[in-house]
């Protein structure tokens, strides 16, 4: 019996942190995937983690999402339509680390809206210890409180399996 509370100890402790620190960041924050917003502020000061995730909020057929190359952000080239995500709710996996470049490819939202985000994955063994969330004036600050909760919600789990071993 008591082994099987040390394998659960030992699960909880090595599964637990890697899944509360996978996140799903709402690009755009309220504001979502729209014409205007000033994307590169948005992604200058979060650290996007291989198992995070974007969610791409909008309001379909108005806006769409294409991932694209470096190339193509930068003259805002529209790739063909059947690659564009349009559901107004897309989720991108981040799947590997390295440089990732999204445009709205409706109209000219891209190049005179400037509705493009650039943002740089790393590895999880790339990302040094978090300080504390600070949630800047203005901002939702959810996904900063939800990362947070999590972590402690998984502190919290694991503390509470070594108890009962």
């Amino acid at each position: 019996m008591a082994s099987q509370f040390a394998i659960l100890a030992i699960f909880a402790f090595v599964a637990l942190p890697s899944v509360a620190l996978a996140m799903q960041w709402t690009v755009g924050d309220d504001s979502g995937w729209t014409n205007g917003y000033n994307y590169t502020d948005w992604a200058k000061d979060k650290v996007f983690q291989v198992g995070d995730s974007l969610l791409f909020n909008y309001q379909a057929p108005h806006h769409n999402v294409f991932k694209v190359n470096m190339t193509d952000f930068q003259a805002c080239n529209i790739p063909p339509a059947n690659e564009a995500l349009t559901t107004g709710h897309d989720v991108i996996p981040l799947s590997t680390p390295g440089v990732k470049w999204y445009i709205c490819g409706i109209g000219e939202h891209c190049a005179k809206s400037n509705q493009k985000l650039k943002i740089t994955v790393v590895a999880d063994t790339q990302v040094p210890a978090s300080p504390p969330a600070v949630v800047e004036p203005g901002t939702s600050g959810t996904n900063a409180l939800v990362s947070a909760s999590f972590k402690f919600l998984a502190a919290a789990g694991v503390a509470l399996v070594l108890v009962t071993v």
